[in-house]
C-alpha cells in the first residue's frame, strides 16, 4: 500500500533533518543540491523502483544513476532509511575508514556506479539501457542528473546516442534547481529552452515541480507507459528546499551548517 500525501512530505521533511545533521557532523559536504532532490529520490524508492534492498545486487531490480554524485548526504540518508545499510553509518560520513564517502561509489550497498567528476552518469545509464535490452531484461534505468552538470558536452552525445537507440527504458531526471557551485546556472551558461532542446534531441519530456509527489509520480507513470524514444523528467526545484537562509543560496552548493546554523534549520523542519 503506497504512503499518504502526508506520510511522504513528514519523510521528506525527516530526510532533510537526517541530510542536515550529517553534513553538520562532517563539517562539509553538499547540502544544497541534496536538499533538492529529496522528494525525486523518495518517489523512485517508495513507489517507483523495482528493488531489494535485502539483495542489492538482486538481477531484477531497477539502476538509478546518481550523476550529480555530490549528492551523497540525500543518497545515502535515503539508502539508510530504505535499509540499504544501518543508519548508523551515518556519522561516519566523510570520515577515514567509512564506507560513505563524500561522492557515491559501490562499496556502498545500493550504489550501482561510482560517480562525482560530472558528465558521466547519462553514457552509463545509456549502457546499462542497451545492456538490458540486449539481455532481454524488462529493467528499468534512471538517471539522476543536476542542472549545472549539462552543460557538459558529454552528457548531450549520451542523449544523442539514447535518442539513436530508442531507448525507452531510460528516464534522466534533472534535478533544475537553477544554482550552480559559481551562480545562478542562467548566468554561468544559460541552459533555457531546456524542454525543446531535449525534445530536439529526441527525447519524450515532463516538466514538473520537482517537491510534487503527485506530480512526479504522475510522471514516471508516465515513462512506464513510454514506448520509442528515451524519457527526461525536467523536475524544477529549490536548492536547500526547505530552509530559508539556504534555499537559492550557492553557497550552500559545499558548505555544512555550523551548530547554530543547523538548529535553526532544524527548528523550520519541525
Amino acid at each position: 500500500m503506497s504512503a499518504s500525501a502526508a506520510e511522504l512530505r513528514e519523510k521528506a521533511k525527516q530526510f532533510r533533518r537526517e541530510i542536515l545533521e550529517t553534513t553538520h557532523r562532517a563539517g562539509s559536504g553538499h547540502p544544497g543540491g541534496s536538499l533538492s532532490c529529496v522528494e525525486i529520490l523518495i518517489t523512485l524508492y517508495e513507489e517507483v523502483m523495482q528493488h531489494k534492498p535485502d539483495e542489492p545486487k538482486w538481477d531484477g531490480r531497477d539502476h538509478l544513476i546518481i550523476s550529480k554524485g555530490h549528492a551523497t548526504p540525500a543518497v545515502y540518508v535515503t539508502l539508510a532509511n530504505y535499509g540499504y545499510f544501518p543508519k548508523e553509518e551515518l556519522p561516519g560520513f566523510r570520515k577515514f575508514g567509512s564506507i560513505l564517502q563524500g561522492h557515491v561509489h559501490t562499496k556502498v550497498p545500493g550504489v550501482e556506479f561510482n560517480t562525482g567528476s560530472l558528465g558521466h552518469g547519462l553514457s552509463v545509464a545509456n549502457g546499462l539501457a542497451i545492456g538490458n535490452r540486449l539481455l532481454g531484461k524488462n529493467n528499468k534505468v534512471y538517471c539522476l542528473l543536476g542542472d549545472g552538470e549539462i552543460q557538459e558536452g558529454s552528457i548531450w552525445e549520451a542523449a544523442m546516442h539514447a535518442s539513436h537507440r530508442k531507448l525507452d527504458n531510460l528516464c534522466a531526471i534533472v534535478d533544475y534547481n537553477k544554482v550552480q557551485e559559481n551562480g545562478p546556472t542562467n548566468e554561468i551558461k544559460n541552459l533555457e529552452p531546456l524542454s525543446e532542446k531535449w525534445m530536439s534531441f529526441g527525447w519524450e519530456v515532463r516538466e514538473v515541480i520537482g517537491h510534487n509527489f503527485g506530480q512526479l509520480r504522475q510522471a514516471f507513470a508516465e515513462f512506464a507507459d513510454n514506448k520509442g524514444k528515451p524519457f527526461v523528467i525536467l523536475a524544477h526545484t529549490i536548492k536547500g528546499k526547505g530552509v530559508s537562509f539556504m534555499e537559492g543560496e550557492r553557497q550552500w552548493h559545499g558548505k555544512a551548517p555550523n551548530a547554530e546554523q543547523l538548529q535553526e534549520a532544524l527548528a523550520e523542519l519541525e
